[in-house]
């Protein structure tokens, strides 16, 4: 599997991480996805591909729901939790290692695709898109969750790059809302719906075990969280409460079709 810088510091960061994304997780739960499915009309049986699954957290709520479910990610450990997690819950998903870039499957395999808490890795956002798109059936719909940041907030989003990037070498960039919605448009799916809600992030320190921070780089964050413009405490309602560093990211829920 040839891989480019990008998906090489991805396959690293989570295939060693792999063990902090389990049932403590913070994406354990998936009541965002649970929510979005609710407007999306496919039955048990349908087949759906997890891109960058993770700890599987999508598809074993996939699965559980009876669809026939594919997960992918470009780290083999993550694949591995996965797995054991299915094996916990006597379901049944088919795992496959690859990128979120080129899919090996042929055109109109898939009901659904979604990516959860991912696309900021990706190295081609759009190429992802697009391979979403051309997987679909006719009818098949495309759940992206992610974090974002609002379309017209250039010094927050700066701010929050900053941060991500020291925190996790492996992060690439948070897509604005209308980003999102232009690859969807490039790649011929029509968007349904695309809301930012605020969702709670744990306190800085967790924040920084999950993603096995260096101490230098946790120095700068904390100073970046220090001196933060007032935008980006606005944006992401950052506060320091009883020692504690708490702010709220933007998640994106896109829910975009296939139409034809």
């Amino acid at each position: 599997m040839k891989l480019d810088e990008a998906q090489r510091a991805a396959q690293l960061q989570f295939g060693k991480q792999s063990a902090q994304y389990g049932k403590g997780h913070i994406l354990a739960d998936v009541a965002d996805v649970a929510a979005a499915l609710d407007d999306i009309a496919l039955k048990a049986g349908a087949r759906a591909l997890d891109v960058a699954t993770g700890a599987g957290h999508t598809a074993l709520y996939l699965a559980g729901r009876g669809f026939c479910v594919t997960a992918c990610d470009v780290a083999a450990a993550m694949l591995d939790r996965t797995a054991e997690a299915a094996a916990e819950r006597g379901l049944q998903i088919d795992l496959q290692q690859h990128v979120a870039e080129v899919f090996p499957y042929a055109d109109e395999s898939f009901d659904l695709v979604t990516c959860r808490v991912a696309g900021h890795h990706f190295s081609d956002p759009a190429a992802f898109v697009k391979e979403a798109a051309r997987v679909l059936k006719a009818g098949g719909w495309f759940l992206l969750i992610d974090g974002s940041v609002p379309n017209d907030e250039p010094v927050a989003e700066a701010w929050t790059h900053q941060v991500e990037k020291l925190r996790d070498p492996s992060h690439g960039r948070f897509l604005r809302q209308g980003e999102w919605s232009d690859l969807c448009e490039q790649a011929d799916l029509v968007v349904k719906s695309s809301e930012l809600q605020p969702m709670k992030m744990p306190d800085l320190d967790w924040y920084f075990e999950a993603a096995n921070t260096s101490e230098e780089n946790r120095v700068k964050v904390r100073e970046l969280v220090k001196q933060a413009p007032a935008e980006a405490r606005r944006v992401f309602q950052l506060v320091e409460r009883d020692g504690k560093v708490i702010w709220w990211w933007q998640r994106l829920t896109l829910v975009a079709a296939k139409e034809g």
